[in-house]
């Protein structure tokens, strides 16, 4: 039986190339180059699915233009905003991503920009590995107390909760925004808020966890910084078209943010050189999910999506 042709756009994690390989006809980008919209294009012709990452962009006018010899594309994902799913469908292909999987890895990193934000790590990291730090004194580096604090989460899915129970350990009080309000017991003892106006002026810190959409891109305006407490600390390790970026410099220029901490941003690869500035934005380059036992599940879970397809089964996680 002739395996379906399966081209890897990027370099996955080595088990899941091994399982790809055993499986499936595979072309896989071991140079892990990123591939124009052209490109992918002209090459759609060889094959009958492709396993991307948020690095390729499947919008309408590609969608329209790829050949009819793809029928699947498994997202190595839970984000498909780089994918125009009402086009996709009306080109008969289906759409998977990679949910579940990568909640832990991406809220423990959330927590790190908080914790990083919050007392002062890029700064401290610059004096020590600089030869810098030579002096003490109990007014010497003082941050944000995280613990005991009010933070609002704002896009309670699944990293969301997940961050939620992080911040309970901490002995924070959580307080979430989203589209609707969660059974009790998911809740697990947060505060629910039916707005944004109602959810900013209590947040000491702010985190996002939601999807970019038409209705969540950059809404995070002046204005919506403008709601935060003085001194509030806001991360974002969800997507960065959330975020108008000139407002939030201009909330840290200010003061009105004490710090932020950023692990994705509106230009990826490359991010914000205006941040670079700022001692009291922590950044990363968009490593959310990046830990061996993350990458490796969301290769089989694509994978596991692929599997279903061509043995004539619904995907578990056909979007």
């Amino acid at each position: 039986m002739t395996k379906p042709r399966l081209w890897i756009t990027r370099r996955l994690s080595d088990a899941t190339l091994v399982r790809a390989d055993r499986d499936y006809d595979c072309e896989i980008n071991h140079d892990d180059r990123v591939y124009s919209s052209d490109e992918i294009i002209s090459r759609s012709k060889e094959f009958d699915a492709i396993l991307p990452c948020h690095s390729e962009i499947f919008n309408a006018d590609v969608a329209a233009r790829l050949d009819p010899r793809i029928k699947i594309i498994a997202n190595h994902s839970v984000g498909t905003d780089r994918c125009d799913l009402p086009a996709l469908a009306a080109k008969g292909i289906t759409v998977t991503n990679t949910p579940d999987v990568l909640s832990d890895a991406t809220a423990e990193l959330a927590f790190l920009l908080m914790l990083g934000a919050a007392r002062r790590a890029v700064e401290g990291d610059a004096l020590v590995r600089q030869g810098r730090w030579d002096f003490w004194s109990p007014a010497f580096m003082v941050g944000k107390q995280v613990s005991g604090a009010r933070i609002g989460i704002v896009g309670m899915g699944r990293v969301g909760q997940v961050m939620a129970k992080r911040a309970s350990g901490f002995g924070m009080q959580v307080h979430y925004y989203n589209r609707r309000r969660l059974p009790v017991e998911l809740e697990a003892g947060a505060q629910y808020h039916d707005s944004l106006d109602s959810l900013l002026p209590i947040a000491d810190f702010l985190s996002l966890h939601c999807p970019a959409t038409p209705d969540t891109t950059v809404f995070m305006t002046a204005e919506r910084f403008a709601q935060l407490p003085d001194g509030a600390v806001f991360v974002n390790s969800a997507r960065g078209a959330l975020v108008d970026e000139a407002a939030l410099l201009s909330a840290i220029s200010s003061g009105k943010l004490l710090a932020a901490g950023l692990d994705c941003f509106v230009t990826e690869p490359g991010g914000n050189p205006a941040f670079a500035t700022h001692d009291n934005i922590f950044m990363l380059p968009h490593i959310g999910s990046a830990t061996r036992e993350t990458r490796d599940a969301m290769g089989f879970r694509a994978l596991d999506n692929l599997d279903a397809f061509f043995a004539g089964q619904e995907p578990r996680d056909k979007l």
